[in-house]
């Protein structure tokens, strides 16, 4: 009888164009669904929960799946593993009801940017962070992110290509093109050497992330008033330095203690 398999990954981000599908390219879901296509004897359907960038790490994406194998759950986390490269790790597998999807059933998820702020960036931290040692007024940064938190229309802040009438938003494809978004909580915090952006929402639009944080930095370079609510985003900060942390469902909550 086929099982609706709910899946926990993650990865490092540098090598791979993203998560969707792209011919000829080396993305997370191209190198999932072949091993699982392998386990089945036939192509399969990978969703997940969003479809992060080119460049930018997970350490709790989640994605789902349906599967005629009896396969344990232990044994087929273990055969992935066993197949996949080193730089994508299945971290747990769950069975998940039927009609689970990973993408439209998310109540909320958690992003983090870290900007790396001392003079030399060591190269075991380069990968994941935006070094950026120059000025910033962090305490500005700081109250400029709590402006973004509540229902605000993210238009300005979602990728070019998606602010047509034209094009589906990259969280929300089949349901109305509304650019809303509900941010929970929306953090900046100094943590020794890093700058940490801790942003909580319902939902996020292709770029939206690392907008808003291209805009903090403005904030903090004084470009921008720190206490209102830009019309206008900044310039998209670089991916690498941005990591999705956590999905959460109404049932359960997947998410990381590791950091890189």
């Amino acid at each position: 009888m086929p099982r609706r398999i709910r899946i926990t990954l993650a990865w490092d981000g540098t090598d791979y164009h993203g998560w969707q599908l792209q011919p000829g390219l080396p993305t997370i879901q191209g190198v999932i669904e072949e091993i699982v296509a392998g386990i089945e004897s036939k192509p399969v359907r990978v969703e997940a929960s969003g479809r992060t960038d080119a460049g930018v790490h997970a350490l709790a994406q989640v994605a789902a799946f349906t599967l005629e194998n009896p396969i344990p759950f232990d044994n087929l986390r273990r055969a992935m593993n066993r197949l996949l490269p080193a730089s994508v790790r299945v971290l747990r597998v769950d069975e998940a009801h039927a009609e689970f999807h990973p993408r439209f059933d998310a109540v909320a998820k958690t992003y983090r940017y870290t900007i790396f702020r001392d003079e030399v960036c060591p190269p075991l931290e380069w990968r994941y962070v935006y070094h950026h040692p120059y000025p910033l007024d962090e305490g500005a940064m700081a109250v400029a992110a709590r402006v973004y938190e509540g229902d605000h229309d993210f238009t300005a802040f979602a990728a070019a290509d998606h602010r047509s009438s034209g094009q589906k938003d990259s969280e929300t494809e089949g349901e109305p093109r509304t650019k809303v978004r509900t941010i929970f909580s929306s953090v900046v915090e100094r943590r020794g050497n890093k700058l940490i952006y801790t942003v909580r929402g319902s939902g996020f639009l292709k770029h939206m992330v690392r907008n808003i944080v291209g805009t903090l930095l403005e904030a903090g370079r004084g470009n921008i008033r720190a206490d209102v609510f830009p019309a206008k985003a900044g310039r998209t900060a670089p991916a690498k330095g941005l990591t999705m942390v956590s999905v959460e469902y109404a049932d359960a909550h997947f998410g990381s203690d590791v950091s890189l």
